[in-house]
C-alpha cells in the first residue's frame, strides 16, 4: 500500500501498526518527516516533482510512503486497552472516505478501538489511510468474520452496546459514561435488523431539519462526542 501526504506519512512513521518500507520525496527536500524516516531506518528515495506527480493518486505534498498492509488486532486487544473501553462497531461501511473520516473522528475522541466485518465492509486501504489524515496509524482496528459475535464478546467483557439508529432513545438521555460501544450502520441500509437485536439498546440523534438522516461519518462523530461529554 501507499500513503501520501505529509501528515499521513509522518504519523505512519510514528505508528506501531504500520511498517514503512520506503519513503519517496522530492529531490532536495529536508524536513522532520525525512529525519524521522532516517531515524527509523527507512530507505529514503529522492525523485523529481514530476515523478511524484505520476506516482500519486491524490495530493502527495511531496511525500509518498510504501507501507506494509495494515496490521489488524483482535477484539480482546481492544477490550484490554482500557478499564472502561470506548468502542465503535461498523456494520457495513463501504465508502472508504466515510471509513477514513470515522477513524479520524474516533482517534480524536479517544476511542479505544474499531471493529469491522470482513464482508460488506471496506478494509483499511490506502484511500482510507489518506482520508484518516494519519489517524489510522494510531487506532486499533479488529477485522472479524461475524460482527454479531464480536458484539456478544464486548457484552461478555462488560461493555454496553448501543445501535445508532433513527428509532432509538435520544442519545443525551442515555447513560454513556461507562464501558460503551456504538454500532454505526451502512450508508444505504443502516444497521441490519439482527445486529440491532444483538445490541443492549438503540440511541438516536435529534434532527430538527427537513432531511431525516445524516451521513454515517457525521452521525458517528456527533455521537462520539456525546460520549466524551458524558465522560467529562
Amino acid at each position: 500500500m501507499r500513503i501520501e501526504g505529509r501528515n499521513s506519512v509522518y504519523e505512519a512513521l510514528k505508528s506501531e501498526n504500520i511498517t514503512v518500507n520506503t519513503l519517496t520525496c522530492e529531490k532536495g527536500a529536508q524536513s522532520d518527516v525525512i529525519a524521522l524516516a532516517r531515524r527509523r531506518g527507512v530507505k529514503v528515495i529522492y525523485v523529481e516533482r514530476a515523478a511524484l506527480d505520476k506516482m500519486s493518486s491524490g495530493k502527495h505534498q511531496g511525500y509518498i510512503a510504501d507501507v506494509t498492509d495494515f496490521e489488524y488486532c483482535e477484539v480482546d486487544d481492544i477490550l484490554a486497552a482500557s478499564d472502561k473501553p470506548f468502542v465503535v462497531v461498523l456494520d457495513g461501511i463501504e465508502d472508504p472516505h466515510n471509513f477514513g473520516s470515522i477513524i479520524r473522528a474516533c482517534e480524536c475522541a479517544g476511542v479505544d478501538g474499531i471493529i469491522i466485518g470482513k464482508n460488506r465492509q471496506v478494509a483499511v486501504t490506502d484511500t482510507v489511510l489518506r482520508v484518516s489524515a494519519g489517524a489510522a496509524a494510531h487506532m486499533k482496528i479488529a477485522r472479524v468474520t461475524n460482527v454479531n459475535t464480536a458484539i456478544r464478546r464486548l457484552q461478555d467483557g462488560g461493555v454496553w452496546v448501543y445501535a445508532l439508529d433513527m428509532d432509538g432513545r435520544e442519545i443525551t438521555s442515555v447513560g454513556l459514561d461507562g464501558a460503551v460501544a456504538l454500532v454505526v450502520g451502512s450508508e444505504g441500509e443502516g444497521i441490519s435488523p439482527y445486529t440491532k437485536k444483538c445490541c443492549d439498546g438503540v440511541v438516536s440523534l435529534k434532527l430538527k431539519g427537513k432531511v431525516n438522516s445524516l451521513n454515517a461519518s457525521v452521525a458517528c462523530g456527533i455521537a462520539l462526542y456525546e460520549v466524551v461529554r458524558q465522560r467529562g
